[in-house]
C-alpha cells in the first residue's frame, strides 16, 4: 500500500465487501468522525447528468442512450440503457470506464489534497474514504493507506439487497464483476463487522479509524 509520511494527518481508506454489505453505511460512519467521503456512485451519477458527456455517449450508442431536451440536444444519459449495455458486452464497459476513471481519479486527488491541507491547517487528524463498488477491480489500491472489509452475513446482505428492488439477475450481472470476497477480505489490513447493529458499526469504525491514524503516525 501507500507509504505515507507522519506529517500527513488524513489517511486514505478503501472500502471493502459484498453486495449489499453496507459499505456506504460504513462510510458515513466514518464521516460522523470528521471523514471526508469519495463517493463513486455519486460522482459517476452526477458525470452522466451532464450534456458533455451524454453527447460523448450518444455519438458510441445512439440516441436512445441519452434523454434530450425540448431543443433535441443531449441532455443527460440514461443509466439504465447505459447499464444494459455495459454489463452485456464487457469491451463496451472497459470503453466507458477508459472515459470515467480519469476523470474520478481527477476529483479523487483534489479531494484527497483539500482534505490533508485542511488536515494540516487544523492539526486534527480525520481521512478520507474511498466508497467505491469496484475499489480493488478498478486498481485503487495504491491510492490507499489502509483496506477496511466490510463483513456482513450472507442472509443480511440478501435482505439488504431485496430492499433495492433488484432482481436474482441484477445480482448476478454485479458480482460477476467483482472478485471474490474471500480474495478482498484478505487484502484488507482492518476488519469491520456489519451485521445491523448500527450502534456497534459505529463503535468499530471509530477504533479502526484511530489504529490507521496510529499506524501512519507510527512509520
Amino acid at each position: 500500500m501507500l507509504s505515507t509520511p507522519a506529517t500527513h494527518l488524513c489517511p486514505v481508506i478503501g472500502i471493502l465487501g459484498g453486495i449489499g454489505s453496507g459499505k456506504s453505511f460504513v462510510a458515513a460512519a466514518f464521516a460522523e468522525l470528521g471523514c471526508v467521503v469519495s463517493d463513486s456512485d455519486a460522482q459517476v451519477r452526477e458525470l452522466l447528468a451532464t450534456a458533455d458527456l451524454a453527447s460523448t455517449l450518444e455519438q458510441w450508442w445512439g440516441p436512445e442512450v441519452v434523454v434530450h431536451d425540448e431543443n433535441g440536444m443531449p441532455r443527460q444519459v440514461n443509466r439504465a440503457k447505459v447499464a444494459a449495455i455495459v454489463f452485456a458486452n464487457p469491451a463496451e464497459r472497459t470503453r466507458l470506464e477508459g472515459l470515467l476513471h480519469p476523470m474520478l481519479k481527477h476529483r479523487r486527488q483534489a479531494l484527497v489534497a483539500a482534505s490533508r491541507a485542511q488536515a494540516k491547517v487544523s492539526g486534527q487528524p480525520t481521512g478520507v474514504v474511498l466508497d467505491a463498488p469496484l475499489l480493488l477491480e478498478a486498481g485503487l489500491e495504491p491510492e490507499c493507506d489502509a483496506l477496511v472489509f466490510v463483513e456482513c452475513d450472507p442472509g443480511v446482505r440478501a435482505a439488504r439487497v431485496l430492499l433495492r428492488g433488484w432482481g436474482a439477475e441484477e445480482v448476478a450481472r454485479r458480482q460477476a464483476a467483482q472478485m471474490p470476497l474471500l480474495d478482498k477480505r484478505a487484502r484488507a489490513g482492518y476488519i469491520l463487522s456489519n451485521m445491523g447493529d448500527a450502534a456497534e458499526t459505529r463503535r468499530q469504525a471509530a477504533l479502526i479509524l484511530l489504529q490507521i491514524q496510529q499506524s501512519i503516525a507510527g512509520r
